[in-house]
């Protein structure tokens, strides 16, 4: 993730390890009913809806609350206000986390080694995530390490757990696309085109909230084993 303007980075970091995943991404989604393909020619979008249910929002709620920390983005200080929200990784060897996260890979139908830890994310009233891509620009100062630990982000997945009064939608700022928080209901998207060039148009943002409270847990993939 970066604040860097979209024009300044190559388009082609890690594009072959990029258009394997979306391509067994997309076939695996294709065959899953459940998978509602949001309309956009610019981003490989879906939705999956009661992808958990009430019972395991909750507790994922619980779990976020006893883990979340000012939230951080690799290359700003959270006092930047450019992230506001708090979050943390929940606990990868707690049975339930690894239940959930078990059924994220089985949707995406890639190797569990590919994914990063679940992070769970709580955003209070006025906290929010300003616009932002998921995968790595180079020559930024995480670059080498990201990039030696797992290769570029494929596949971003996120599940809303919580109603929210207020605001707190999840926009995509440069197709017009923008998507209120409903319980239990999975979005996930390629990071990549499907020739495996990073895609500018996965540009996102955490809106604020305006009243009530959002929690949401993140899982993003990789394009190889991540360490």
């Amino acid at each position: 993730m970066s604040t860097e303007t979209k024009s300044e980075f190559p388009p082609n970091a890690d594009q072959a390890g990029l258009k394997s995943v979306g391509k067994r991404v997309r076939e695996r989604l294709a065959d899953n009913p459940a998978a509602y393909k949001v309309p956009s020619d610019e981003v490989e979008l879906y939705a999956v809806g009661d992808f958990m249910t009430a019972d395991e929002c909750r507790k994922m709620m619980e779990l976020i609350d006893a883990t979340a920390r000012p939230s951080q983005v690799f290359d700003i200080d959270y006092s930047a206000g450019y992230r506001t929200s708090y979050s943390g990784d929940v606990d990868p060897h707690d049975p339930f986390v690894k239940k959930i996260s078990r059924r994220i890979d089985d949707l995406l139908g890639v190797d569990s080694s590919f994914g990063e830890t679940v992070q769970g994310q709580r955003y209070m009233p006025g906290q929010e995530f300003q616009p932002h891509h998921d995968w790595f620009h180079p020559n930024t100062s995480y670059w080498d390490l990201e990039m030696g630990r797992g290769g570029q982000r494929s596949y971003t997945t996120m599940v809303f757990l919580n109603d929210v009064e207020a605001g707190g939608a999840t926009e995509f700022t440069d197709i017009g696309i923008s998507i209120e928080p409903k319980p239990g209901v999975l979005l996930a998207w390629n990071n990549a085109k499907p020739d495996g060039i990073t895609n500018t148009m996965t540009m996102h943002a955490g809106r604020p909230v305006q009243q009530g409270s959002k929690y949401i847990i993140t899982k993003w993939y990789r394009t190889k084993s991540w360490n």
